[in-house]
């Protein structure tokens, strides 16, 4: 098949590259959550010293992270062979001419067994970044053990790797056999760790990055939302002194991380509201970090606006379900859910928890209904994925800008056209 022929081409083309380039490092960045944040985050930091080549898009074939690897664009057309012939041939002039790049940062994502390990089959990392273990495609994983062991398999075929403290339990150290392991986190037994000293919903989190190679901490300010958004950064610090970054160099880079379009991205809302975009994706772990970021903001009133968790296989009911213990009716004066599990199974978990809740068939009507709700300083949390959810669509009808518009994600041409289909057909 001339897909398979393209894909084995593609990996033997990384491998000469990089052959061809030793100087030029590796970082890849594999986890259940959280990677494109961090993959960003790292690119940021170590843009501070070094010539970085990250893909920011996401990565929805197997010739994509080959292709981002080596900076060439896909073609059109994957089934137009000429065009294949125009790529390899920009391929040939990249692997045989000097690059300016000096580290590369690569996202590496699996919807099923397998995946993962095979990357290890072309790639040799300098470092691999595992950002955490949880509930993910779980109708191909079926249990958190399977997923571990695909996640953390990253850790293995990587030169070295950093793991999250905070986020993959200690019980799946057995499937790490490479010995150059180091943790990051907020937790106070990582080895690279971020103490927070003071937080305010302008400026950040303000506070203390350690790192084992330093005599003494640096301090630095984390302009995100959320406890777990500051993982990313401290994954990104790590990275930047393994790379040999000075403490000033750290901490500047860490300054500069900004919040990735629907990852706990802040926007400014109708009536002086402030609205979190955390729209790209939703798992149970994700929903519950980014409750506890909303829980900590001091503002008169908060809604949450939750759409149903898509791949959880089997165990999307008891997943949704367990989710109810989370919404905190002293915190929250609407839930409003999205979808048929959210509706079935965490809007009746919320109910007995104490909370007023509310749900949709889809995003439209969610959007309108929080419209009605908007005062000075209410904070909406919006937090969903696509299969359906596109709370994205949501955020639109509440926005105080349109020009924020192109902040929110899935907003191509082609997004837009499967929406409107979408759209369409439950309205009816």
């Amino acid at each position: 098949m001339l897909k398979n022929y393209i894909q084995a081409k593609l990996e033997t083309a990384v491998k000469q590259y990089f052959k061809k380039h030793p100087n030029v490092k590796l970082v890849v960045i594999a986890g259940s959550a959280g990677k494109a944040s961090t993959k960003i985050a790292v690119g940021t930091v170590l843009s501070e010293k070094f010539k970085v080549r990250l893909h920011e898009g996401e990565h929805d074939s197997d010739t994509s992270v080959p292709l981002a690897i080596l900076g060439i664009e896909s073609p059109n057309d994957v089934r137009n062979i000429f065009q294949w012939l125009k790529v390899f041939s920009a391929i040939r002039k990249r692997t045989n001419h000097p690059d300016e790049v000096e580290v590369i940062v690569q996202e590496l994502r699996t919807d099923t067994v397998g995946q993962i390990p095979h990357f290890g089959t072309y790639l040799r990392p300098d470092l691999a970044v595992i950002t955490a273990v949880s509930a993910e495609h779980m109708e191909a994983f079926k249990t958190l053990d399977v997923v571990a062991a695909e996640e953390l398999s990253a850790a293995n075929f990587s030169k070295q790797a950093l793991i999250n403290r905070d986020d993959i339990s200690g019980v799946y150290a057995a499937d790490i056999v490479n010995a150059n392991i180091s943790t990051y986190g907020t937790n106070d037994v990582a080895e690279y760790r971020f103490d927070t000293s003071d937080y305010t919903f302008e400026d950040g989190f303000t506070g203390l990055f350690y790192a084992p190679e330093w005599a003494a901490p640096v301090e630095s300010t984390i302009n995100l939302m959320g406890d777990h958004s500051i993982r990313a950064a401290v994954a990104a610090g790590a990275v930047g002194v393994k790379f040999g970054m000075s403490a000033a160099e750290v901490a500047t880079g860490i300054q500069k991380i900004q919040a990735v379009n629907g990852r706990m991205n802040v926007l400014r809302g109708l009536n002086e509201s402030i609205i979190i975009d955390d729209s790209y994706s939703s798992s149970p772990l994700t929903v519950q970090l980014a409750l506890q970021a909303l829980y900590q903001l001091k503002v008169p009133q908060k809604i949450a606006v939750i759409g149903s968790m898509s791949q959880l296989g089997e165990s999307s009911a008891a997943e949704h379900e367990a989710l109810g213990q989370w919404f905190d009716p002293l915190q929250l004066t609407h839930v409003v859910t999205v979808g048929e599990d959210a509706e079935k199974y965490l809007a009746p978990a919320a109910r007995t928890h104490g909370c007023h809740t509310v749900s949709f068939k889809n995003a439209l009507e969610a959007g309108a209904y929080v419209h009605k709700y908007l005062d000075k300083g209410t904070a909406v949390l919006f937090k969903g994925s696509q299969d359906g959810i596109y709370l994205e669509e949501a955020i639109k009808v509440v926005l105080h800008l349109t020009d924020d518009e192109k902040k929110l994600v899935r907003q191509s041409p082609e997004w837009l056209a499967k929406k409107q289909i979408f759209f369409e057909s439950v309205t009816k």
